[in-house]
């Protein structure tokens, strides 16, 4: 038998810590929760996107009354950039949510169907995407979605 170690390296700074254009990739994000469509949930997440090119792009989640309908906000967020700059990598994301009482203060991870997709991304591309995770306690900065999803199913072998 063999033990196998997974590690994870993840940065935690404050806002203030962050560099300017990471700051404004969370603040993207953070105002993309109010275009959250979330009357079942009450919670509303945001992700922004910046592309190799500078471009943000921005998602939030999309609820609907048949639950399996509805759509992530990274998702959301990254179909739009697929489509309108098909040529563009994405370098990083930004996810922020809130509910009703204000932001939350850990931050939140992308559920395993985002990671999935952003793992896509990244294999499309052949570049690392940054991962920031905005809470109101701090910001988690991952360095690549494969760092997150360690074990993944990858139909693009390396």
């Amino acid at each position: 038998m063999k033990d196998i170690d997974l590690n994870i390296r993840i940065r935690q700074c404050d806002m203030e810590e962050l560099s300017h254009d990471d700051r404004l990739l969370v603040e993207s994000a953070m105002k993309a929760t109010a275009k959250s469509y979330s009357p079942y949930s009450h919670f509303c997440v945001g992700a922004a996107l910046q592309l190799a090119d500078g471009s943000v792009v921005t998602g939030a989640n999309q609820e609907n009354a048949a639950f399996p309908s509805g759509l992530c906000a990274e998702r959301t967020a990254i179909f739009a950039a697929q489509a309108q700059h098909p040529d563009q990598p994405v370098r990083a994301i930004a996810v922020a949510a809130r509910s009703e009482s204000g932001y939350t203060a850990k931050p939140i991870a992308p559920c395993g169907a985002c990671l999935q997709v952003m793992l896509e991304v990244e294999h499309r591309y052949g570049s690392a995407i940054r991962v920031l995770l905005y809470g109101t306690d701090g910001t988690y900065i991952i360095d690549s979605v494969k760092d997150m999803l360690p074990i993944n199913f990858d139909a693009i072998p390396d």
